[in-house]
C-alpha cells in the first residue's frame, strides 16, 4: 500500500508540471496517478470511495474517507492547494481526520486535478459553488451529521475555505493552513514564476495581462464579515506567499470566534516541522475542528499564538500580545532608549 501511495505522489508531481490542455503525456501521467491511488484503497484501515459530484453540467471528482463502524459522525470538506490534488498531502493510510472520528471528503475543485482534465477551469467565483455542491453531496450521506460540517483549506484552499464559510451557513467551523488569504501579488509576482504558470493553466487564461487583472480581483475582503463560525488560521512567520502583515490584518477583521497560529521561523508549508513535533500537522487541525464542533470555541474567542521552534507546547503555548518584538516577549513597546536618543534627541 505504501508503494502505491509513493507512486501516486510521484505521478502527481509529474503530471502537474505540464501546463497544457489535452496534452497526451499529462493525460497518461494523471491516469497513472488515479490508478495508483485506486490500488491503495483496498489496503486502508477505513472505507475510501472515489465519488462523482454533479456540478453545473459536469462532475467534480472527490475522494471520500469514511469513519468505519459508526452510524453518524461529523464530516470535513478538504480543499487542496493549487500544487495539489485530492489524492495528495493527507496520508490516506493513516488519515488524520478519520483517526479522530471525522469523515473527510477531498475534492478536485475547478482548476485542480481531474477538473483540469475535464476542462472545468477556475473562475473568480465557481470554486465556492463547487464546494457547496460537495457539501450537498455530504448532506445526502446517511452517516454524516449534517449539523456538524467543517472545512479544511490548505494553501490556496485556505482562500476558498473563507469564502465558503461566509456563503454557506452549514459550515460550522473552518481550519486553514499555509495561508493564502491576502492579495495574490506575492503568490504570482514574488514567488517562483511557476506559480503564475500554474495559475494561468488553472484558469485557461493565456494572456498575462488578462491573468494579472484576474488575480488582482481574487480577494477575500468581501467575505470577511460573513465568517462567523469558529475559524483557525495558521501562517508561517516568514511566508513570502502570505506576508504576516496581510494575515494579521485579515485575521483582525474576522468577526467570529478565531484563533491564529504563527509558526515561528516558518515559511509556507507547516508540515513536519519541529514546531509541531515533526508531525504531518493535520491531526492538530482535526483536533481543533473537533473542539469547535463540540462547542468548545466560545463567542469572543481571539487567541493568538506563536508556535515555537523549541520548547513550549506547540499550538497550545500561551497566547502573545502581538507577533512582533517586543510584544511577543510579553513586553510593551517603550520607544527609543536614552542611548538611542542621544543628547540631541530624535530629529
Amino acid at each position: 500500500a505504501e508503494l502505491y501511495w509513493n507512486a501516486c505522489d510521484i505521478y502527481r508531481e509529474a503530471q502537474h508540471a505540464i501546463y497544457e490542455d489535452a496534452n497526451p503525456e499529462k493525460i497518461y501521467l494523471h491516469g497513472k496517478m488515479l490508478a495508483c491511488f485506486a490500488g491503495l484503497m483496498p489496503f486502508a484501515d477505513h472505507p475510501i470511495e472515489r465519488v462523482e459530484i454533479p456540478f453545473e453540467g459536469n462532475y467534480i471528482q472527490g475522494i471520500y474517507h469514511r469513519v468505519p463502524g459508526v452510524a453518524r459522525a461529523a464530516a470535513v470538506l478538504h480543499l487542496p492547494g493549487m500544487d495539489q490534488t485530492k489524492e495528495s498531502r493527507l496520508d490516506p493510510l493513516h488519515h488524520p481526520f478519520v483517526m479522530r472520528g471525522l469523515h473527510c471528503l477531498h475534492i478536485d475543485g475547478p482548476g485542480q486535478g481531474t477538473s483540469n482534465i475535464r476542462r472545468i477551469w477556475l473562475t473568480e467565483d465557481n470554486y465556492p459553488r463547487a464546494a457547496k455542491a460537495a457539501l450537498d453531496w455530504l448532506c445526502r450521506r446517511p452517516e454524516v451529521d449534517t449539523e456538524k460540517l467543517a472545512v479544511s483549506g490548505y494553501s490556496f484552499g485556505s482562500h476558498w475555505a473563507m469564502a465558503l464559510a461566509a456563503m454557506d451557513a452549514r459550515v460550522k467551523a473552518i481550519a486553514t493552513a499555509a495561508a493564502t488569504y491576502g492579495p495574490k501579488t506575492p503568490l504570482f509576482e514574488v514567488a517562483s514564476p511557476r506559480s503564475k504558470q500554474i495559475g494561468m493553466y488553472m484558469t485557461n487564461i493565456h494572456d498575462e495581462d488578462e491573468f494579472d487583472a484576474f488575480a488582482a480581483r481574487l480577494l477575500v475582503d468581501a467575505h470577511i464579515p460573513g465568517v462567523r463560525c469558529p475559524a483557525l488560521f495558521c501562517a508561517g512567520e516568514y511566508d513570502d506567499i502570505a506576508p504576516l502583515r496581510d494575515v494579521v490584518d485579515i485575521y483582525g477583521r474576522i468577526p467570529g470566534p478565531k484563533e491564529l497560529w504563527v509558526v515561528e521561523n516558518g515559511f509556507h508549508n507547516p508540515t513536519n516541522l519541529p514546531n509541531f513535533g515533526n508531525t504531518p500537522f493535520f491531526g492538530m487541525l482535526a483536533d481543533w475542528l473537533n473542539d469547535a464542533l463540540a462547542g468548545r470555541k466560545p463567542a469572543g474567542l481571539d487567541r493568538q499564538v506563536v508556535v515555537p521552534v523549541r520548547g513550549g507546547a506547540g499550538p497550545y503555548t500561551e497566547p502573545v500580545k502581538g507577533f512582533r518584538l517586543p510584544e511577543r516577549m510579553g513586553q510593551d513597546f517603550a520607544g527609543l532608549t536614552a542611548a538611542q536618543r542621544g543628547p540631541a534627541g530624535p530629529r
